[in-house]
């Protein structure tokens, strides 16, 4: 039923089509007073999410009147991705119709690199089988935008590429070169900020999300130093080049020394403290590491990203010798974050590297005791079950044997109290 707001239009309408021109004709067809209804008439359920509703009045103004307006081919999409999940048995038809709309569109608006790009992108979303065709349409909108290229059109056409690499149709050298070729595209349209800037940035964090497994620290490496600049201030590239080589283990390259220093000279951050701290550990400069990761702690307020931080902090420590101010670190991180596998998996190694510096044989297989127990708490965290458990087998072994118990006056099951740095108690526990 047509609601007051539609009938309210079509008086509007009606009083337009006392004067509507001649020339009226070449814009919407012979039955110019049917297209403006049925223009109206889809745009009004389009508006109001009914796009059930919004199909009929839509089709005929596509098949009738397909000059009259550009929303046409803007909702179209829309309206049909929404007949996809109503009735998926017939996905592959809608998807082929939403292909068609955009090739109309082209026909009669023209903006084909745009328009392409969106095609592209719609298609390589909705069916990967079909990521080679919509490479071909990527890669050809590309071509005609350059730096003007839309951000799905870039995210799309990397999409594509990783698709194929699964299939076996392409190899990790392909994903590199399509990542160079559009890290550029993404590069020039954050730096010459404009109202697209905000997407370029979302969406390169996903680029780099599906970019990273395919790359080593020499191929990071190899593609960031063509383009990194020591005076840039491109805070945003500066981040990005960072954020992927500490995600790949590759803090102790010079680049990353170099991006890390450049970008807390420019945005001394939470963030740029963590990553300069992980850079003076690589470097061995464990008092500056220290310092850098305490700032980081301070200037973070996200209680979650904090925690991360302290963990930075424990690192520091545990690098300078400092195992009892390491643990103290860890203690806070779980403060923020409690029962966190990754602290507790933390906590562990401190213990483990701690138990050097105690006395005697004995007393530093000790100190496994309280690692193993660190350990078994992360198993309660599915995000570290896997890892738990392998340092749990590992350090096992490392236990007092029941002789070395019994020479030592302890036995196996009962309370034991590790002294050094440690002083906490424990369940004795013997490896045999």
């Amino acid at each position: 039923m047509i609601n007051k707001m539609m009938k309210i239009n079509f008086f509007l309408v009606a009083i337009f089509l006392t004067s509507f021109s001649s020339n009226a004709q070449s814009k919407f067809g012979m039955d110019s007073v049917a297209c403006i209804e049925n223009l109206s008439l889809f745009r009004e359920y389009y508006k109001q999410k009914n796009y059930v509703d919004a199909l009929i009045p839509w089709r005929w103004t596509f098949n009738n009147c397909p000059k009259s307006s550009g929303n046409i081919y803007k909702n179209g999409p829309k309206i049909f991705k929404e007949r996809m999940k109503i009735d998926k048995e017939n996905k592959s038809a809608y998807l082929d119709t939403i292909m068609m709309i955009f090739d109309q569109r082209i026909k009669y608006f023209g903006k084909e690199g745009y328009v392409l790009g969106l095609k592209g992108y719609e298609l390589v979303i909705s069916d990967k089988r079909r990521s080679s065709e919509a490479l071909s349409i990527l890669d050809k909108s590309i071509n005609l935008d350059g730096n003007n290229s839309d951000f799905r059109a870039v995210y799309g056409y990397v999409k594509a590429m990783v698709n194929l690499e699964k299939l076996g149709e392409k190899s990790k050298k392909d994903v590199l070169e399509a990542y160079a070729r559009i890290s550029d595209i993404i590069d020039y349209n954050i730096v010459n900020e404009s109202k697209v800037t905000k997407y370029f940035i979302q969406y390169a964090e996903k680029i780099e999300n599906l970019f990273t497994p395919y790359a080593n620290c020499e191929d990071l490496v190899f593609l960031f130093s063509a383009k990194f600049d020591p005076t840039t201030n491109d805070i945003s590239f500066l981040k990005r080049v960072t954020k992927v080589l500490e995600n790949k283990n590759c803090t102790s390259e010079k680049l990353f020394f170099d991006a890390s220093s450049r970008l807390y000279q420019l945005d001394p951050s939470a963030s740029s403290a963590d990553k300069m701290a992980k850079m003076s550990i690589a470097k061995g400069k464990y008092s500056d590491a220290i310092e850098f990761a305490k700032k980081a702690t301070e200037m973070e307020e996200v209680k979650n990203q904090r925690a991360i931080y302290y963990l930075g902090l424990a690192d520091a420590y545990r690098n300078a010798g400092s195992f009892l101010l390491a643990r103290n670190a860890v203690y806070s991180a779980l403060e923020l974050r409690n029962g966190w596998g990754e602290a507790y998996l933390n906590l562990g190694n401190i213990y483990v590297s701690g138990a050097k510096i105690c006395d005697g044989d004995f007393e530093k297989s000790t100190v496994y005791w309280v690692a193993v127990d660190s350990f078994s708490r992360a198993l309660a965290d599915k995000d570290t079950k896997s890892r738990a458990s392998k340092s749990i087998n590992t350090y096992s072994k490392y236990f007092p044997t029941k002789e070395t118990c019994f020479f030592n006056g302890v036995e196996s099951g009962k309370s034991h109290t590790i002294g050094c740095w440690i002083n906490k108690a424990t369940t004795a526990r013997t490896s045999d």
